[in-house]
């Protein structure tokens, strides 16, 4: 801590960082105008394990209290993916993730107009079907203004929150420390935790069997453990560079490794899948009262097995879809002939690439059931125990929370240890040898 408070750009990093996860926090308790709060309240706590309930731990509890960030960061994470897989399949995005600067400018203000139509489709479908609902007590409608200006402030409300939140996260990743996106999703998590935990007490759960949720407690250690060593874990390539003599001085001929990270895309996969599962929910509110919505509903619902094996499915996909564009072996294999490296036994360039491509598919492979056991953890449990705990809180046992909140928390203490070992380095060429013979000359 005494580093962090004498590393003056570290601390302001911290600092700003804070103050931006505050506002955005702020945000999720201004709610919606038009809607009676009681009433949603007692509706969404009978509605924890559905589509609602999931998509509240995400928002922070903004969607249970309808604030103007209810749809969250969620419409940005659907708009990613689809200019990803574009890029994967259509020439002119292609150019433009190999135009560099110019090109990552261009894919950024797509992702935004992306990010603008799909929150006004998810705002249409949530104002829609709030419009729909009856409080549970009565017959009197939940929304208690006109439908047509109803729709209208919804709709500009929602979609303004989704920019805004947006922009937050594009301040922290620039002036903050961590990514941004990753940071506001964790923060809404850790933000339900609380609310989640009084749910369960007032039901009556905890002092009926405190014994299963001290074995609950036990579960969640060695699960996060297994998180991180997945997350840190590498896969060591040796790599053997030669000698080259240049003049009177040999240079290279060390012996080094490339090391492969055993999940290279971090939480990504887990954040793109969760965002897809929401669109049939998304599609369903759009017919609030059809038998349509009450299928997606059900089969859909985080509990349902059905919803459970898309899940895991997607996981799996995104993961390899996510180490191949993060990690191109090609470009290594170059880059290694290129200096003078080659791995013993493999011949330089198209052999190593193949190489490297082998061993990277062989350590995503466990790492993407991992990370599809993990995800799906809560429903199993759920499952197990007889539904007796609540599946919210089942959610922070494993899944896509426990994932995210390890995974961005890990990444952001990297960050940290990364601009306090460039202080220390700063501190060195300062107050070194180096300093000392410059003031001779």
């Amino acid at each position: 801590m005494s580093s962090i408070a004498q590393s003056g750009d570290l601390k302001n990093r911290i600092i700003f960082t804070i103050l931006i996860l505050a506002i955005y926090r702020f945000g999720t308790f201004v709610p919606l105008p038009g809607i009676d709060p009681d009433q949603l309240k007692i509706m969404m706590e009978g509605n924890q394990k559905g589509l609602l309930g999931m998509f509240n731990v995400f928002a922070g509890g903004a969607v249970s209290r309808m604030a103007i960030f209810a749809l969250g960061i969620m419409p940005y994470i659907s708009a990613s993916i689809i200019i990803q897989l574009l890029g994967a399949v259509i020439p002119y995005f292609q150019r433009l993730q190999k135009e560099g600067e110019l090109g990552r400018r261009k894919i950024i203000q797509l992702t935004r107009y992306g990010t603008v139509i799909i929150a006004t489709m998810q705002s249409i479908g949530v104002s829609v079907y709030l419009s729909s609902l009856t409080a549970p007590n009565s017959d009197l409608p939940i929304v208690t203004i006109a439908p047509l200006a109803f729709y209208f402030v919804t709709i500009i409300t929602l979609v303004t929150g989704t920019i805004f939140i947006m922009w937050l996260g594009e301040q922290i990743s620039d002036y903050g420390l961590g990514n941004g996106i990753s940071l506001i999703i964790m923060c809404g998590i850790l933000a339900n935790l609380p609310f989640v935990l009084q749910l369960e007490w007032d039901s009556g759960n905890m002092s009926a069997s405190p014994y299963r949720y001290l074995s609950l407690l036990v579960l969640v250690f060695f699960v996060t453990l297994f998180v991180v060593g997945i997350t840190t874990g590498t896969r060591k390539i040796p790599v053997q560079y030669a000698k080259r003599v240049v003049g009177r001085k040999v240079y290279g001929g060390q012996a080094t490794h490339i090391p492969l990270k055993i999940l290279t895309t971090g939480v990504m996969p887990i954040i793109f899948a969760q965002a897809l599962m929401f669109v049939p929910n998304t599609l369903a509110s759009f017919w609030p009262d059809s038998g349509f919505s009450d299928f997606m509903n059900n089969v859909f619902s985080p509990t349902h097995a059905v919803y459970n094996i898309f899940f895991a499915i997607l996981i799996i996909i995104f993961t390899y879809f996510y180490t191949a564009i993060a990690f191109n072996p090609v470009d290594v294999a170059d880059n290694m002939k290129k200096q003078g490296g080659f791995i013993p036994g493999v011949r330089p360039g198209k052999a190593t690439a193949d190489y490297i491509d082998k061993i990277l598919t062989r350590v995503t492979l466990p790492a993407s059931l991992f990370l599809g056991l993990i995800a799906v953890l809560p429903a199993i449990l759920f499952s197990v125990f007889n539904e007796e705990v609540s599946y919210s809180l089942m959610s922070f046992y494993g899944g896509t929370s426990l994932i995210i909140i390890v995974g961005v928390a890990l990444d952001t203490l990297q960050q940290i240890e990364s601009h306090l070992l460039m202080r220390n380095y700063d501190g060195f060429l300062k107050s070194g040898r180096i300093r000392g013979r410059s003031r001779r000359y």
